[in-house]
Formats: structure tokens, C-alpha cells, sequence
């Protein structure tokens, strides 16, 4: 049976249509006589969404009990024996009731659509898992119900249902999306114009990445070339040489002036060696373009030019961005130059910007450094020269009646033999001296059309000639040699003196480092290998690139390995190195093991400050334990002593009195206790918050039990929006906090404890008009341990702030102090607003899905 096929309605916000385009699309489908039922629909108490349920299909759904209150839930068995070719099935991120066969909605939907049966859904653009990070940032709220993006792309039809916010909001106010009781609370929380612009730019943007998608799947299944500007993408050849930046800044006001262009910068190596690029600007380069917002690229390729058009063609670009060249005008005499190429054989649908520069003509800073040091079309080219050049000079000069002469034929001959050493090398010189010497011999010495040389003279001109051309070819071929080895040398250094600089500056990962190795010699895979032991198995350290067949597990399944030591190699797959490049292959290896140790000496070095930092609480721990906790235990054992001994007639009035000692020692002993065990359980990581809504003024009062009655003022408003915490946390951080401040505040000084709301978060300000703290010592009150100026050892352990703020952070908040205005301190305690609205307004889900 064919797996039925998904169409999504896509929204950026509850209220934007999803259902009713899709009860639309229903009735269309209807009319054409599909055979259509409604699997799941919630109209949410919207008219004319339900209005646009009547006449369709519906199937029962399936009742759940579920703590004591009973669900609706989609009954997908029934679904599947009615067997529809189309099945309605709303708000697919949904969680289903405990007890349902699937936890979530959309593997009901994948059950549907794999019994054959086409599914139509919705799901808003904040359900995406992927996005869900960036969705709380812009609003505030975490999304509890998520759909994998997966799922959503592999939909065959996703339709963006779109409105403006204002449009939405319009229909807020006019009660479309809640009811009117509800309507001012979503307004002001999360249907803000700005929570609504950004997440309908969400929408578009992750459409629009889809289409991209799709464009790019057809392109390829038809092998399409040629480019469709469908959005415009920016290429920008990099040479690596110091006129990029200006390129990239050019290509990205480029970019800026349409909306949704795209920025790629690449670089082309070759795949025959050390690159000539200088591998400090190339990361200068890679980090501008990046900051733009741009990507950066590396492509190996012989043929630059094609390369870059090869580029610019798979990912659809529409603009090429190049530089002017660098080289001199006798340059050009070797070929027309990457530029003139790629706007020669770019075609009509791409375009190709030269940009000027100040290094234009300047020359390059570095030759190409190529391992046969000159490329295939240069070699062709000196063979051509040095072989048919000869011939076609010999046919040109015999068809002169009166020839120039034996002496200017030689010289005709030795500028071929020059030309043909400075294009091909040796090789190419000498075969034309060769042929250059037979044919001066059989055309122009008498007796012509012989090999045979009658005049002594003749002869010895024909020897000088061979001499003097293999005496030139080897000079040229020297020099070729010598500016090549310059060149490797240049590159060599520059490339080392970069690589140590950024590995002792800290600014290396193995991980970077091991993508430099590959893009540098123009490898598919690198990993660094390590094994403990001659015997024990290679372990991989790190990894850069990807395996194309079975993993590169061992030295001996590279192409290339440099042994590290004993126990340790570099492995390279994608091609032999010359013997050349293996000097500095070697040096990355051993800054390889370098950036490798350096690391796990940074983690042993953590590890030794957490030990140190348990140590040093253990040791405080300790000293509490033989002071501050004997004190309160010291107290009950002499009252309990006290009472107990025969010797002494106690009045009611002294039983009374040694009891509350006994009683106020242990409350201390049991406070002492239980901020020891809060700082175990916050050092240990196993403090988990269980996040609910609630009231400040549910909380904030009980946290007010351990200190005396009217040394404390509460100013909470009731309009206040309700907070997402840990009640039993926040009771406990509050609890410190107002200690603390009663602790310091002067007699007959209340402590002040208010809360305001600063858009979507609250904060619980508790401030004291004691001595207050140094702006230096701020953070240091909150240090394990600690207590400021000349408290008494028995006024605590120093573990109330503490523990206070772990709790606010672990509830996702923060705790800070500040001065209070005319002396003192305050705790700002801020915490997160819970999505919905002011308790004023009681039942706006937390969530809303349409």
C-alpha cells in the first residue's frame, strides 16, 4: 500500500487561520466528491470555525479518564477502519492524554499516512523543536508541545498561512481568537506587535528555506544548470591575497540592498600541494565574512576558474564577485586570467562584477606553488613550441626566396627554443634544440635537403646553437626550480609562523586545526590517532572532514600518516603527498599533539579546581561543623542538663525558659542543617526545579515565618503577573534573603519587601537599612563560606546567599545585590513572568494552538 501524503498549514501565531483554511480546503475536496472525514478539529469556541465543521464528516472520538477528569483524544483505529482518503487532523505538535497508544499527535499522523491515508494538518511555526530556544527568547514563553522539524519537512505540501499583527491583533479585540474576558491579558503579553513580527519572520524565513529545498531537489533530479534567480546569492571568489576584504564588504552592501540575499565566499585550491594563499588572511577573511553573515567555503579545484563557476552554479547563485587582477601586464602572456575566463564562460543567467582594488597590477605576493610547478596547459604549450614551432619556421623560412642567412636562422631557432623552455619547462626546450639542430642542418646548411655539413664553420655553428639552446633550457629550468622552491619556502613559513602563533596563543581547537590540515593539502579526511600502548587498539582524538567508505580508524587505512611519538599519528585520506610536503605535515602533527595535550591539561586543570573548591568547602564544612554547629547543640545539652538534674527546684517560669532555649537551638540547628544540605545538593547538581504558576502572594508571606513580627514590610501588589518558579525553592531563597536583611537591619528599621513587574519579568526586591556592602564585595557575599565585616561566628555558617542564589538561577532567574538609596542594602531577586496574563484575569492557557 502507497504511504498517503502530508499537507501542512503552516502559522506564526495562534489566530492566524490555520484551521479554518483548512476546513476550506476540506469543503473544496468535498465538492469534488473526496472522501473526506474530520479525524481531530478543536474549533476552541470559534463561530465561524465551527460553522465551517458543519456538513463534513466526523469520526467519534476516543474518552480518556485521566486524573479523575475525562479527555477527547482522536481515535485513530477508528480512523483507519473507516478507511478515508483524506483525514482532517489539527494542531499537530499536540500531546496526547497518558494512557494513549502514542504520546504524540503527529505519530498518529505518521500511523494514518502509513495506512495509506492522506493527512491534512496544522502546527504553528513556534512548535518547530529546532526553533523552540529562539521562540522563548522573543517571547518569553517555553513551548512544552514540539513537533521535530523532520516531520514538518517531509509534509509533501507545506501552504505559510499568513497575516499581519495588526491583523491579528484586530481579530484579538474583536473576540475571533478568545473570548473577551481573555482579550486584554494576550494583548499585552503574547500578542505584542514585536512577539508577533518576529515570529511571523520565523514563518517566512523557515518557508522560504523549505522552497529552497524543494527548488534545489528538482534542480537536481533534472539535471538543471543553469541558474534560476529565484533569490539572490552572492559568490565571491577569494584568492586569499589581501584585496578580500574588499570584496566581501562589496558583495555584502550588495547583499543588503534586497532582502533575503545571500553572501558565499569561497576560496579555490588546488589539489596538487601547499596552497599559495596566505593562511592568516584567509582567516582574517573567513571571520569578516562570517560577522557580515555570510558563509565561507573551501573547494578544491585545478581548474580555478571552473571551479568557481561549478560553485556558483550548485547553489543557484545569481551575482560572481571578483577582484581585479593582481598581476603585471607580461603576465597576461600565460593566459587571460580567472576573471576574463569566468565572465567568458559564465552565460546569461549569471552575472560577474569586477571590483577594483588597491592591489590592482601590483603583481601576486606569492607564485602558484604547485607540485609539478607548471600546469598542464603551460607543459602542451612548450611541447607545441618546442616541436611544430621549429617545423612551421623551417617551412616559413624556405619559402623566402633570399633567407635571412644561416647566422639570423639560428637565432630565429634559439628564441623558439627560449620560448619554449620559459612555457614548458626542460623537457620541451631541449626537444626544440634537437629539432631546431636537424633542421638547420637538412634545410639551411649546404648541401641542403643532407645531414651531411660541408663547411667546417656551418658545422661548428650548428654545435653552438645545440650548446647555447641546452645551456639556456637548463638556466630557465633552474630558475623555474629556484623561484618554485622560493615560493614552497614563502608559503612554508607563513603558514607555520600562523599555525604556532595561533596554537600558543590559545586561539586553535584540535578540531580547527585538523580542518586547516585538510583544506591545506586538499585532503577528504583527517583524524589524529592515538593508542595507549604497541598492542592496544588506535582511538581517534579528532576528526575533520568526511569518510567516503569505511571510517579512517588506523594509520594504516590513510593515504598519508605522520607518526606523533610512539603512540600517536596524523592520518590523511584523499591523496599521496610528495616527499616535499611531509616537512610541513610534520609540524601540524606535532602541534596537533600540542593543541591535543593543551586541552586535556585545560580539563585536568578544571577538574583540579573542582576538587580544590570541594576541598576548601569540606574544610569550611569542617570548621562549621566544630563551631557553628556545636553552638545551637552545646545550648540544648546544657538546658537539658539542666532540667534533668535533681539538685535544683526549677520554677515554671525557668522550665519555661530553659525549654525555648531548647527550642530556638534546635530551629537554629535544623537551619544550619538544612542550608548545608541545600549547598551539598546545589555542588552535587542535583537540585530539579519543578516549574509551576503561582502567586507571589502565596509565597512571599510563608517565607516570613522564621523572623520576628514586624521586622518586615510587605508591598506586593495584587495586579502583579504571575511567576513561573518552584514554590518550594523560591520560599527557601526568600526565606534567606529576608533573614539576612533582618540580620543587619538596625533596631527599629523594618526590612522592605516589594515587587514590581518589568515587562516579562518580576522582580523581588528585599531591602535593609544596614551597614551595606562594598561595590568589591558584592559578589563575594555570595561565595559558599562567606560572611562580611565582623559577624559573629555563631550568626551562621555563611551559606543562606548562597544557597539563594542557586535556587533563583535553577529556577532560571538571577539574584544581584545593590545599595539601597540612603544607606543599606537590597537583594534584587528576577524572576520569569509565567506566560498568560496577571492573576487579575484567571484561565489564559499558558499555550495557546489553534
Amino acid at each position: 500500500m502507497a504511504r498517503g501524503k502530508l499537507r501542512i498549514y503552516l502559522g506564526a501565531a495562534p489566530g492566524v487561520g490555520k484551521t479554518y483554511a483548512m476546513l476550506s480546503e476540506a469543503h473544496r475536496r468535498v465538492e469534488r466528491g473526496t472522501d473526506l472525514v474530520v479525524a481531530f478539529v478543536e474549533h476552541h469556541g470559534r463561530p465561524r470555525t465551527e460553522v465551517m465543521l458543519h456538513g463534513l464528516e466526523q469520526i467519534r472520538r476516543r474518552e480518556l479518564e485521566y486524573r479523575g477528569a475525562v479527555f477527547t483524544e482522536m481515535d485513530v483505529d477508528a480512523v483507519r477502519a473507516r478507511g478515508p482518503a483524506v483525514a482532517l487532523v489539527d494542531e499537530l505538535a499536540h500531546t496526547n492524554v497518558p494512557g494513549s497508544r502514542n504520546g504524540k499527535r503527529w505519530q498518529d499522523v505518521e500511523e494514518l499516512l502509513e495506512a495509506g491515508i492522506d493527512v491534512i494538518s496544522t502546527v504553528n511555526i513556534q512548535h518547530l523543536e529546532s526553533l523552540g530556544d529562539v521562540v522563548e527568547a522573543i517571547t518569553g514563553v517555553r513551548q512544552r508541545e514540539t513537533v521535530p522539524d523532520e516531520v514538518v519537512r517531509r509534509a509533501d505540501q507545506i501552504e505559510l498561512v499568513d497575516m499581519s499583527p495588526q491583523a491579528i491583533r484586530r481579530r484579538m479585540a474583536h473576540g475571533n481568537i478568545y473570548q473577551s474576558d481573555k482579550v486584554d491579558a494576550a494583548l499585552s503579553n503574547y500578542f505584542r506587535p514585536g512577539n508577533l513580527t518576529a515570529l511571523r519572520e520565523l514563518a517566512l524565513l523557515w518557508v522560504a528555506d523549505r522552497v529552497d529545498e524543494y527548488l534545489q531537489e528538482y534542480r537536481a533530479e533534472h539535471s538543471i544548470r543553469s541558474t534560476w534567480q529565484a533569490r539572490e546569492r552572492i559568490v565571491v571568489g577569494l584568492t586569499g591575497g589581501p584585496e578580500g576584504r574588499t570584496l566581501i564588504r562589496r558583495a555584502a552592501r550588495m547583499a543588503a540592498k534586497g532582502s533575503g540575499s545571500e553572501v558565499l565566499a569561497v576560496y579555490i585550491a588546488r589539489s596538487d600541494g601547499l596552497t599559495s594563499a596566505s593562511p592568516k588572511e584567509l582567516a582574517v577573511q573567513r571571520t569578516l565574512v562570517e560577522d557580515l553573515g555570510g558563509t565561507f567555503h573551501h573547494v578544491i579545484g585545478d581548474d580555478i576558474s571552473g571551479a568557481l563557476l561549478e560553485f556558483a552554479r550548485g547553489v543557484n547563485a545569481t551575482q560572481i564577485v571578483l577582484g581585479s587582477s593582481r598581476r603585471k601586464a607580461w603576465q597576461y602572456m600565460f593566459g587571460p586570467g580567472v576573471g576574463a575566463s569566468v565572465a567568458r564562460d559564465s552565460g546569461p543567467d549569471l552575472d560577474v562584477h569586477i571590483v577594483t582594488h588597491e592591489e590592482v597590477a601590483k603583481g601576486r605576493g606569492l607564485p602558484v606553488v604547485r607540485g609539478a610547478r607548471l600546469g598542464r596547459a603551460r607543459i602542451i604549450a612548450g611541447w607545441l613550441v618546442g616541436v611544430v614551432g621549429p617545423v612551421l619556421l623551417s617551412l616559413l623560412l624556405t619559402g623566402i626566396a633570399n633567407g635571412p642567412g644561416l647566422a639570423n636562422d639560428v637565432l630565429l631557432f634559439l628564441f623558439l627554443t627560449v620560448v619554449a623552455a620559459l612555457l614548458g619547462g626542460q623537457l620541451p626546450a631541449l626537444a626544440s634544440a634537437a629539432a631546431g639542430s636537424l633542421l638547420l642542418n637538412f634545410y639551411f646548411t649546404p648541401p641542403t635537403h643532407t645531414l651531411t655539413v660541408s663547411d667546417p664553420e656551418n658545422l661548428v655553428a650548428i654545435v653552438i646553437f645545440f650548446a647555447v639552446a641546452v645551456s639556456v633550457a637548463s638556466v630557465v629550468d633552474l630558475a623555474a626550480r629556484r623561484t618554485h622552491q622560493a615560493a614552497r619556502l614563502r608559503a612554508e613559513s607563513e603558514i607555520l609562523s600562523f599555525l604556532a602563533g595561533s596554537v600558543l596563543r590559545g586561539e586553535t581547537t584540535l578540531d580547527a586545526l585538523l580542518e586547516r590540515v585538510r583544506e591545506t593539502f586538499g585532503m577528504e579526511t583527517v583524524a589524529l590517532l592515538e593508542r595507549a600502548g604497541d598492542v592496544e587498539p588506535w582511538t581517534c582524538a579528532g576528526r575533520a572532514g568526511t569518510d567516503h567508505g569505511a571510517p579512517l580508524l588506523r594509520p594504516e587505512d590513510a593515504d598519508v600518516d605522520m607518526p606523533v611519538g610512539d603512540h600517536m599519528a596524523l592520518a590523511l585520506r584523499g591523496r599521496v603527498l610528495p616527499a616535499e610536503d611531509r616537512r610541513v605535515l610534520a609540524a601540524f602533527a606535532a602541534q596537533a599533539a600540542v593543541v591535543l595535550d593543551r586541552q586535556r591539561l585545560v580539563g585536568e586543570a578544571e577538574r583540579a579546581r573542582e576538587l580544590a573548591e570541594g576541598n576548601r568547602i569540606r574544610t569550611a564544612l569542617l570548621a562549621a561543623v566544630s563551631h557553628d554547629l556545636r553552638t545551637p547543640l552545646a545550648s540544648i545539652k546544657a538546658s537539658v542538663t539542666s532540667l534533668r538534674s535533681d539538685d535544683v527546684a526549677w520554677s515554671r517560669e525557668d522550665e519555661a525558659e530553659l525549654l525555648a532555649g531548647i527550642e530556638a537551638g534546635a530551629d537554629r540547628l535544623d537551619h544550619l542543617v538544612g542550608n548545608l544540605l541545600d549547598m551539598s545538593r546545589l555542588q552535587t547538581g542535583t537540585v530539579t526545579p519543578l516549574i509551576r504558576e503561582i502567586d507571589l502572594d502565596e509565597v512571599v508571606p510563608m517565607a516570613l515565618g522564621g523572623v520576628p513580627e514586624g521586622s518586615v514590610t510587605l508591598d506586593i501588589p495584587e495586579e502583579l503577573p504571575i511567576v513561573a518558579v518552584d514554590p518550594g525553592l523560591l520560599e527557601r531563597s526568600v526565606a534567606n534573603l529576608v533573614e539576612n536583611a533582618v540580620k543587619y537591619s538596625p533596631d527599629g528599621r523594618a526590612v522592605l519587601v516589594s515587587a514590581s513587574a518589568l515587562g516579562d519579568r518580576v522582580e523581588l526586591r528585599i531591602a535593609d537599612r544596614g551597614p551595606g556592602v562594598p561595590d568589591g564585595a558584592k559578589d563575594r557575599i555570595f561565595e559558599p563560606f562567606q560572611r562580611y565585616g565582623d559577624a559573629p561566628r555563631g550568626a551562621g555558617v555563611g551559606l543562606g546567599l548562597a544557597v539563594a542564589r542557586g535556587f533563583a538561577e535553577a529556577m532560571g532567574g538571577t539574584l544581584a545585590a545593590e545599595d539601597t538609596p540612603g544607606g543599606g542594602m537590597t537583594m534584587v531577586l528576577t524572576l520569569r513572568a509565567a506566560p498568560g496574563g496577571p492573576p487579575a484575569r484567571p484561565g489564559l492557557p499558558a499555550r495557546a494552538t489553534t
